[in-house]
């Protein structure tokens, strides 16, 4: 590995960097704080300056990658100039997608290995974490204040739906049983229940999305 061709006056960015870039072929447990250090060419007592072991350093991963996270959901979710049902279909499927992208570090985010630090950083039960929660919170309670999803828990709801979403992404990434050969149709089966258990059918809902409307075309009665 090349070395001294970091700006050491950003070594903390860096540092971040190097071990982004690492974990995205790497697994986790294998990032260690040498690995910045042969990567950068510098001391371990630089490195130490800036995060005083390897908690410190996955710790701010995990703050960092919640905002990478976010900023790829959250403006699906909130997008003036699309319909609703069509945003939550197209987020749904961002959120599957970005998990088979980055694997290791959905596995970081969202895995139980270092859930003793994830839980110091975030809050869903802040709107404004930036973890995609609060935008999906605020899509839902959209839909709820124009009639299209029922008036219930709004939290409950997004648990639901991040649930669902979470255990898909899971099986995909971790090839349980061949899944990912059949991803798109478990998915498309996985959003036609989550819509219909969601929307009221009190309003007409638009949509641009050919499968959407087929869930909602009223089933023909004998």
């Amino acid at each position: 590995m090349i070395k001294n061709t970091y700006h050491h006056g950003n070594l903390k960015e860096n540092f971040l960097e190097i071990a982004f870039t690492f974990i995205a072929t790497h697994d986790v447990e294998k990032l260690t704080l040498k690995v910045l250090s042969d990567a950068t060419g510098t001391s371990r007592s630089a490195i130490y300056r800036h995060f005083k072991n390897k908690d410190a350093l996955i710790a701010l991963m995990i703050e960092r990658g919640f905002e990478k996270f976010n900023d790829t959901m959250a403006p699906v979710l909130t997008n003036p100039n699309a319909p609703l049902v069509d945003r939550f279909y197209l987020a749904t499927k961002t959120y599957v997608a970005w998990a088979k992208e980055h694997p290791n570090l959905y596995r970081l985010l969202f895995g139980n290995a270092y859930a003793h630090l994830r839980d110091d950083i975030i809050d869903i039960n802040d709107d404004n974490s930036l973890t995609g929660f609060g935008a999906l919170k605020q899509a839902i309670e959209e839909g709820q204040a124009s009639g299209i999803i029922e008036k219930k828990s709004s939290h409950t709801q997004a648990i639901i739906i991040w649930s669902s979403l979470h255990g898909l992404s899971s099986l995909i990434i971790d090839n349980f049983t061949g899944v990912e050969e059949v991803s798109s149709e478990l998915y498309d089966a996985m959003f036609a229940n989550l819509l219909a258990g969601l929307i009221t059918n009190k309003v007409k809902i638009i949509s641009t999305i050919p499968l959407i409307n087929t869930i909602l075309k009223p089933k023909d009665t004998l």
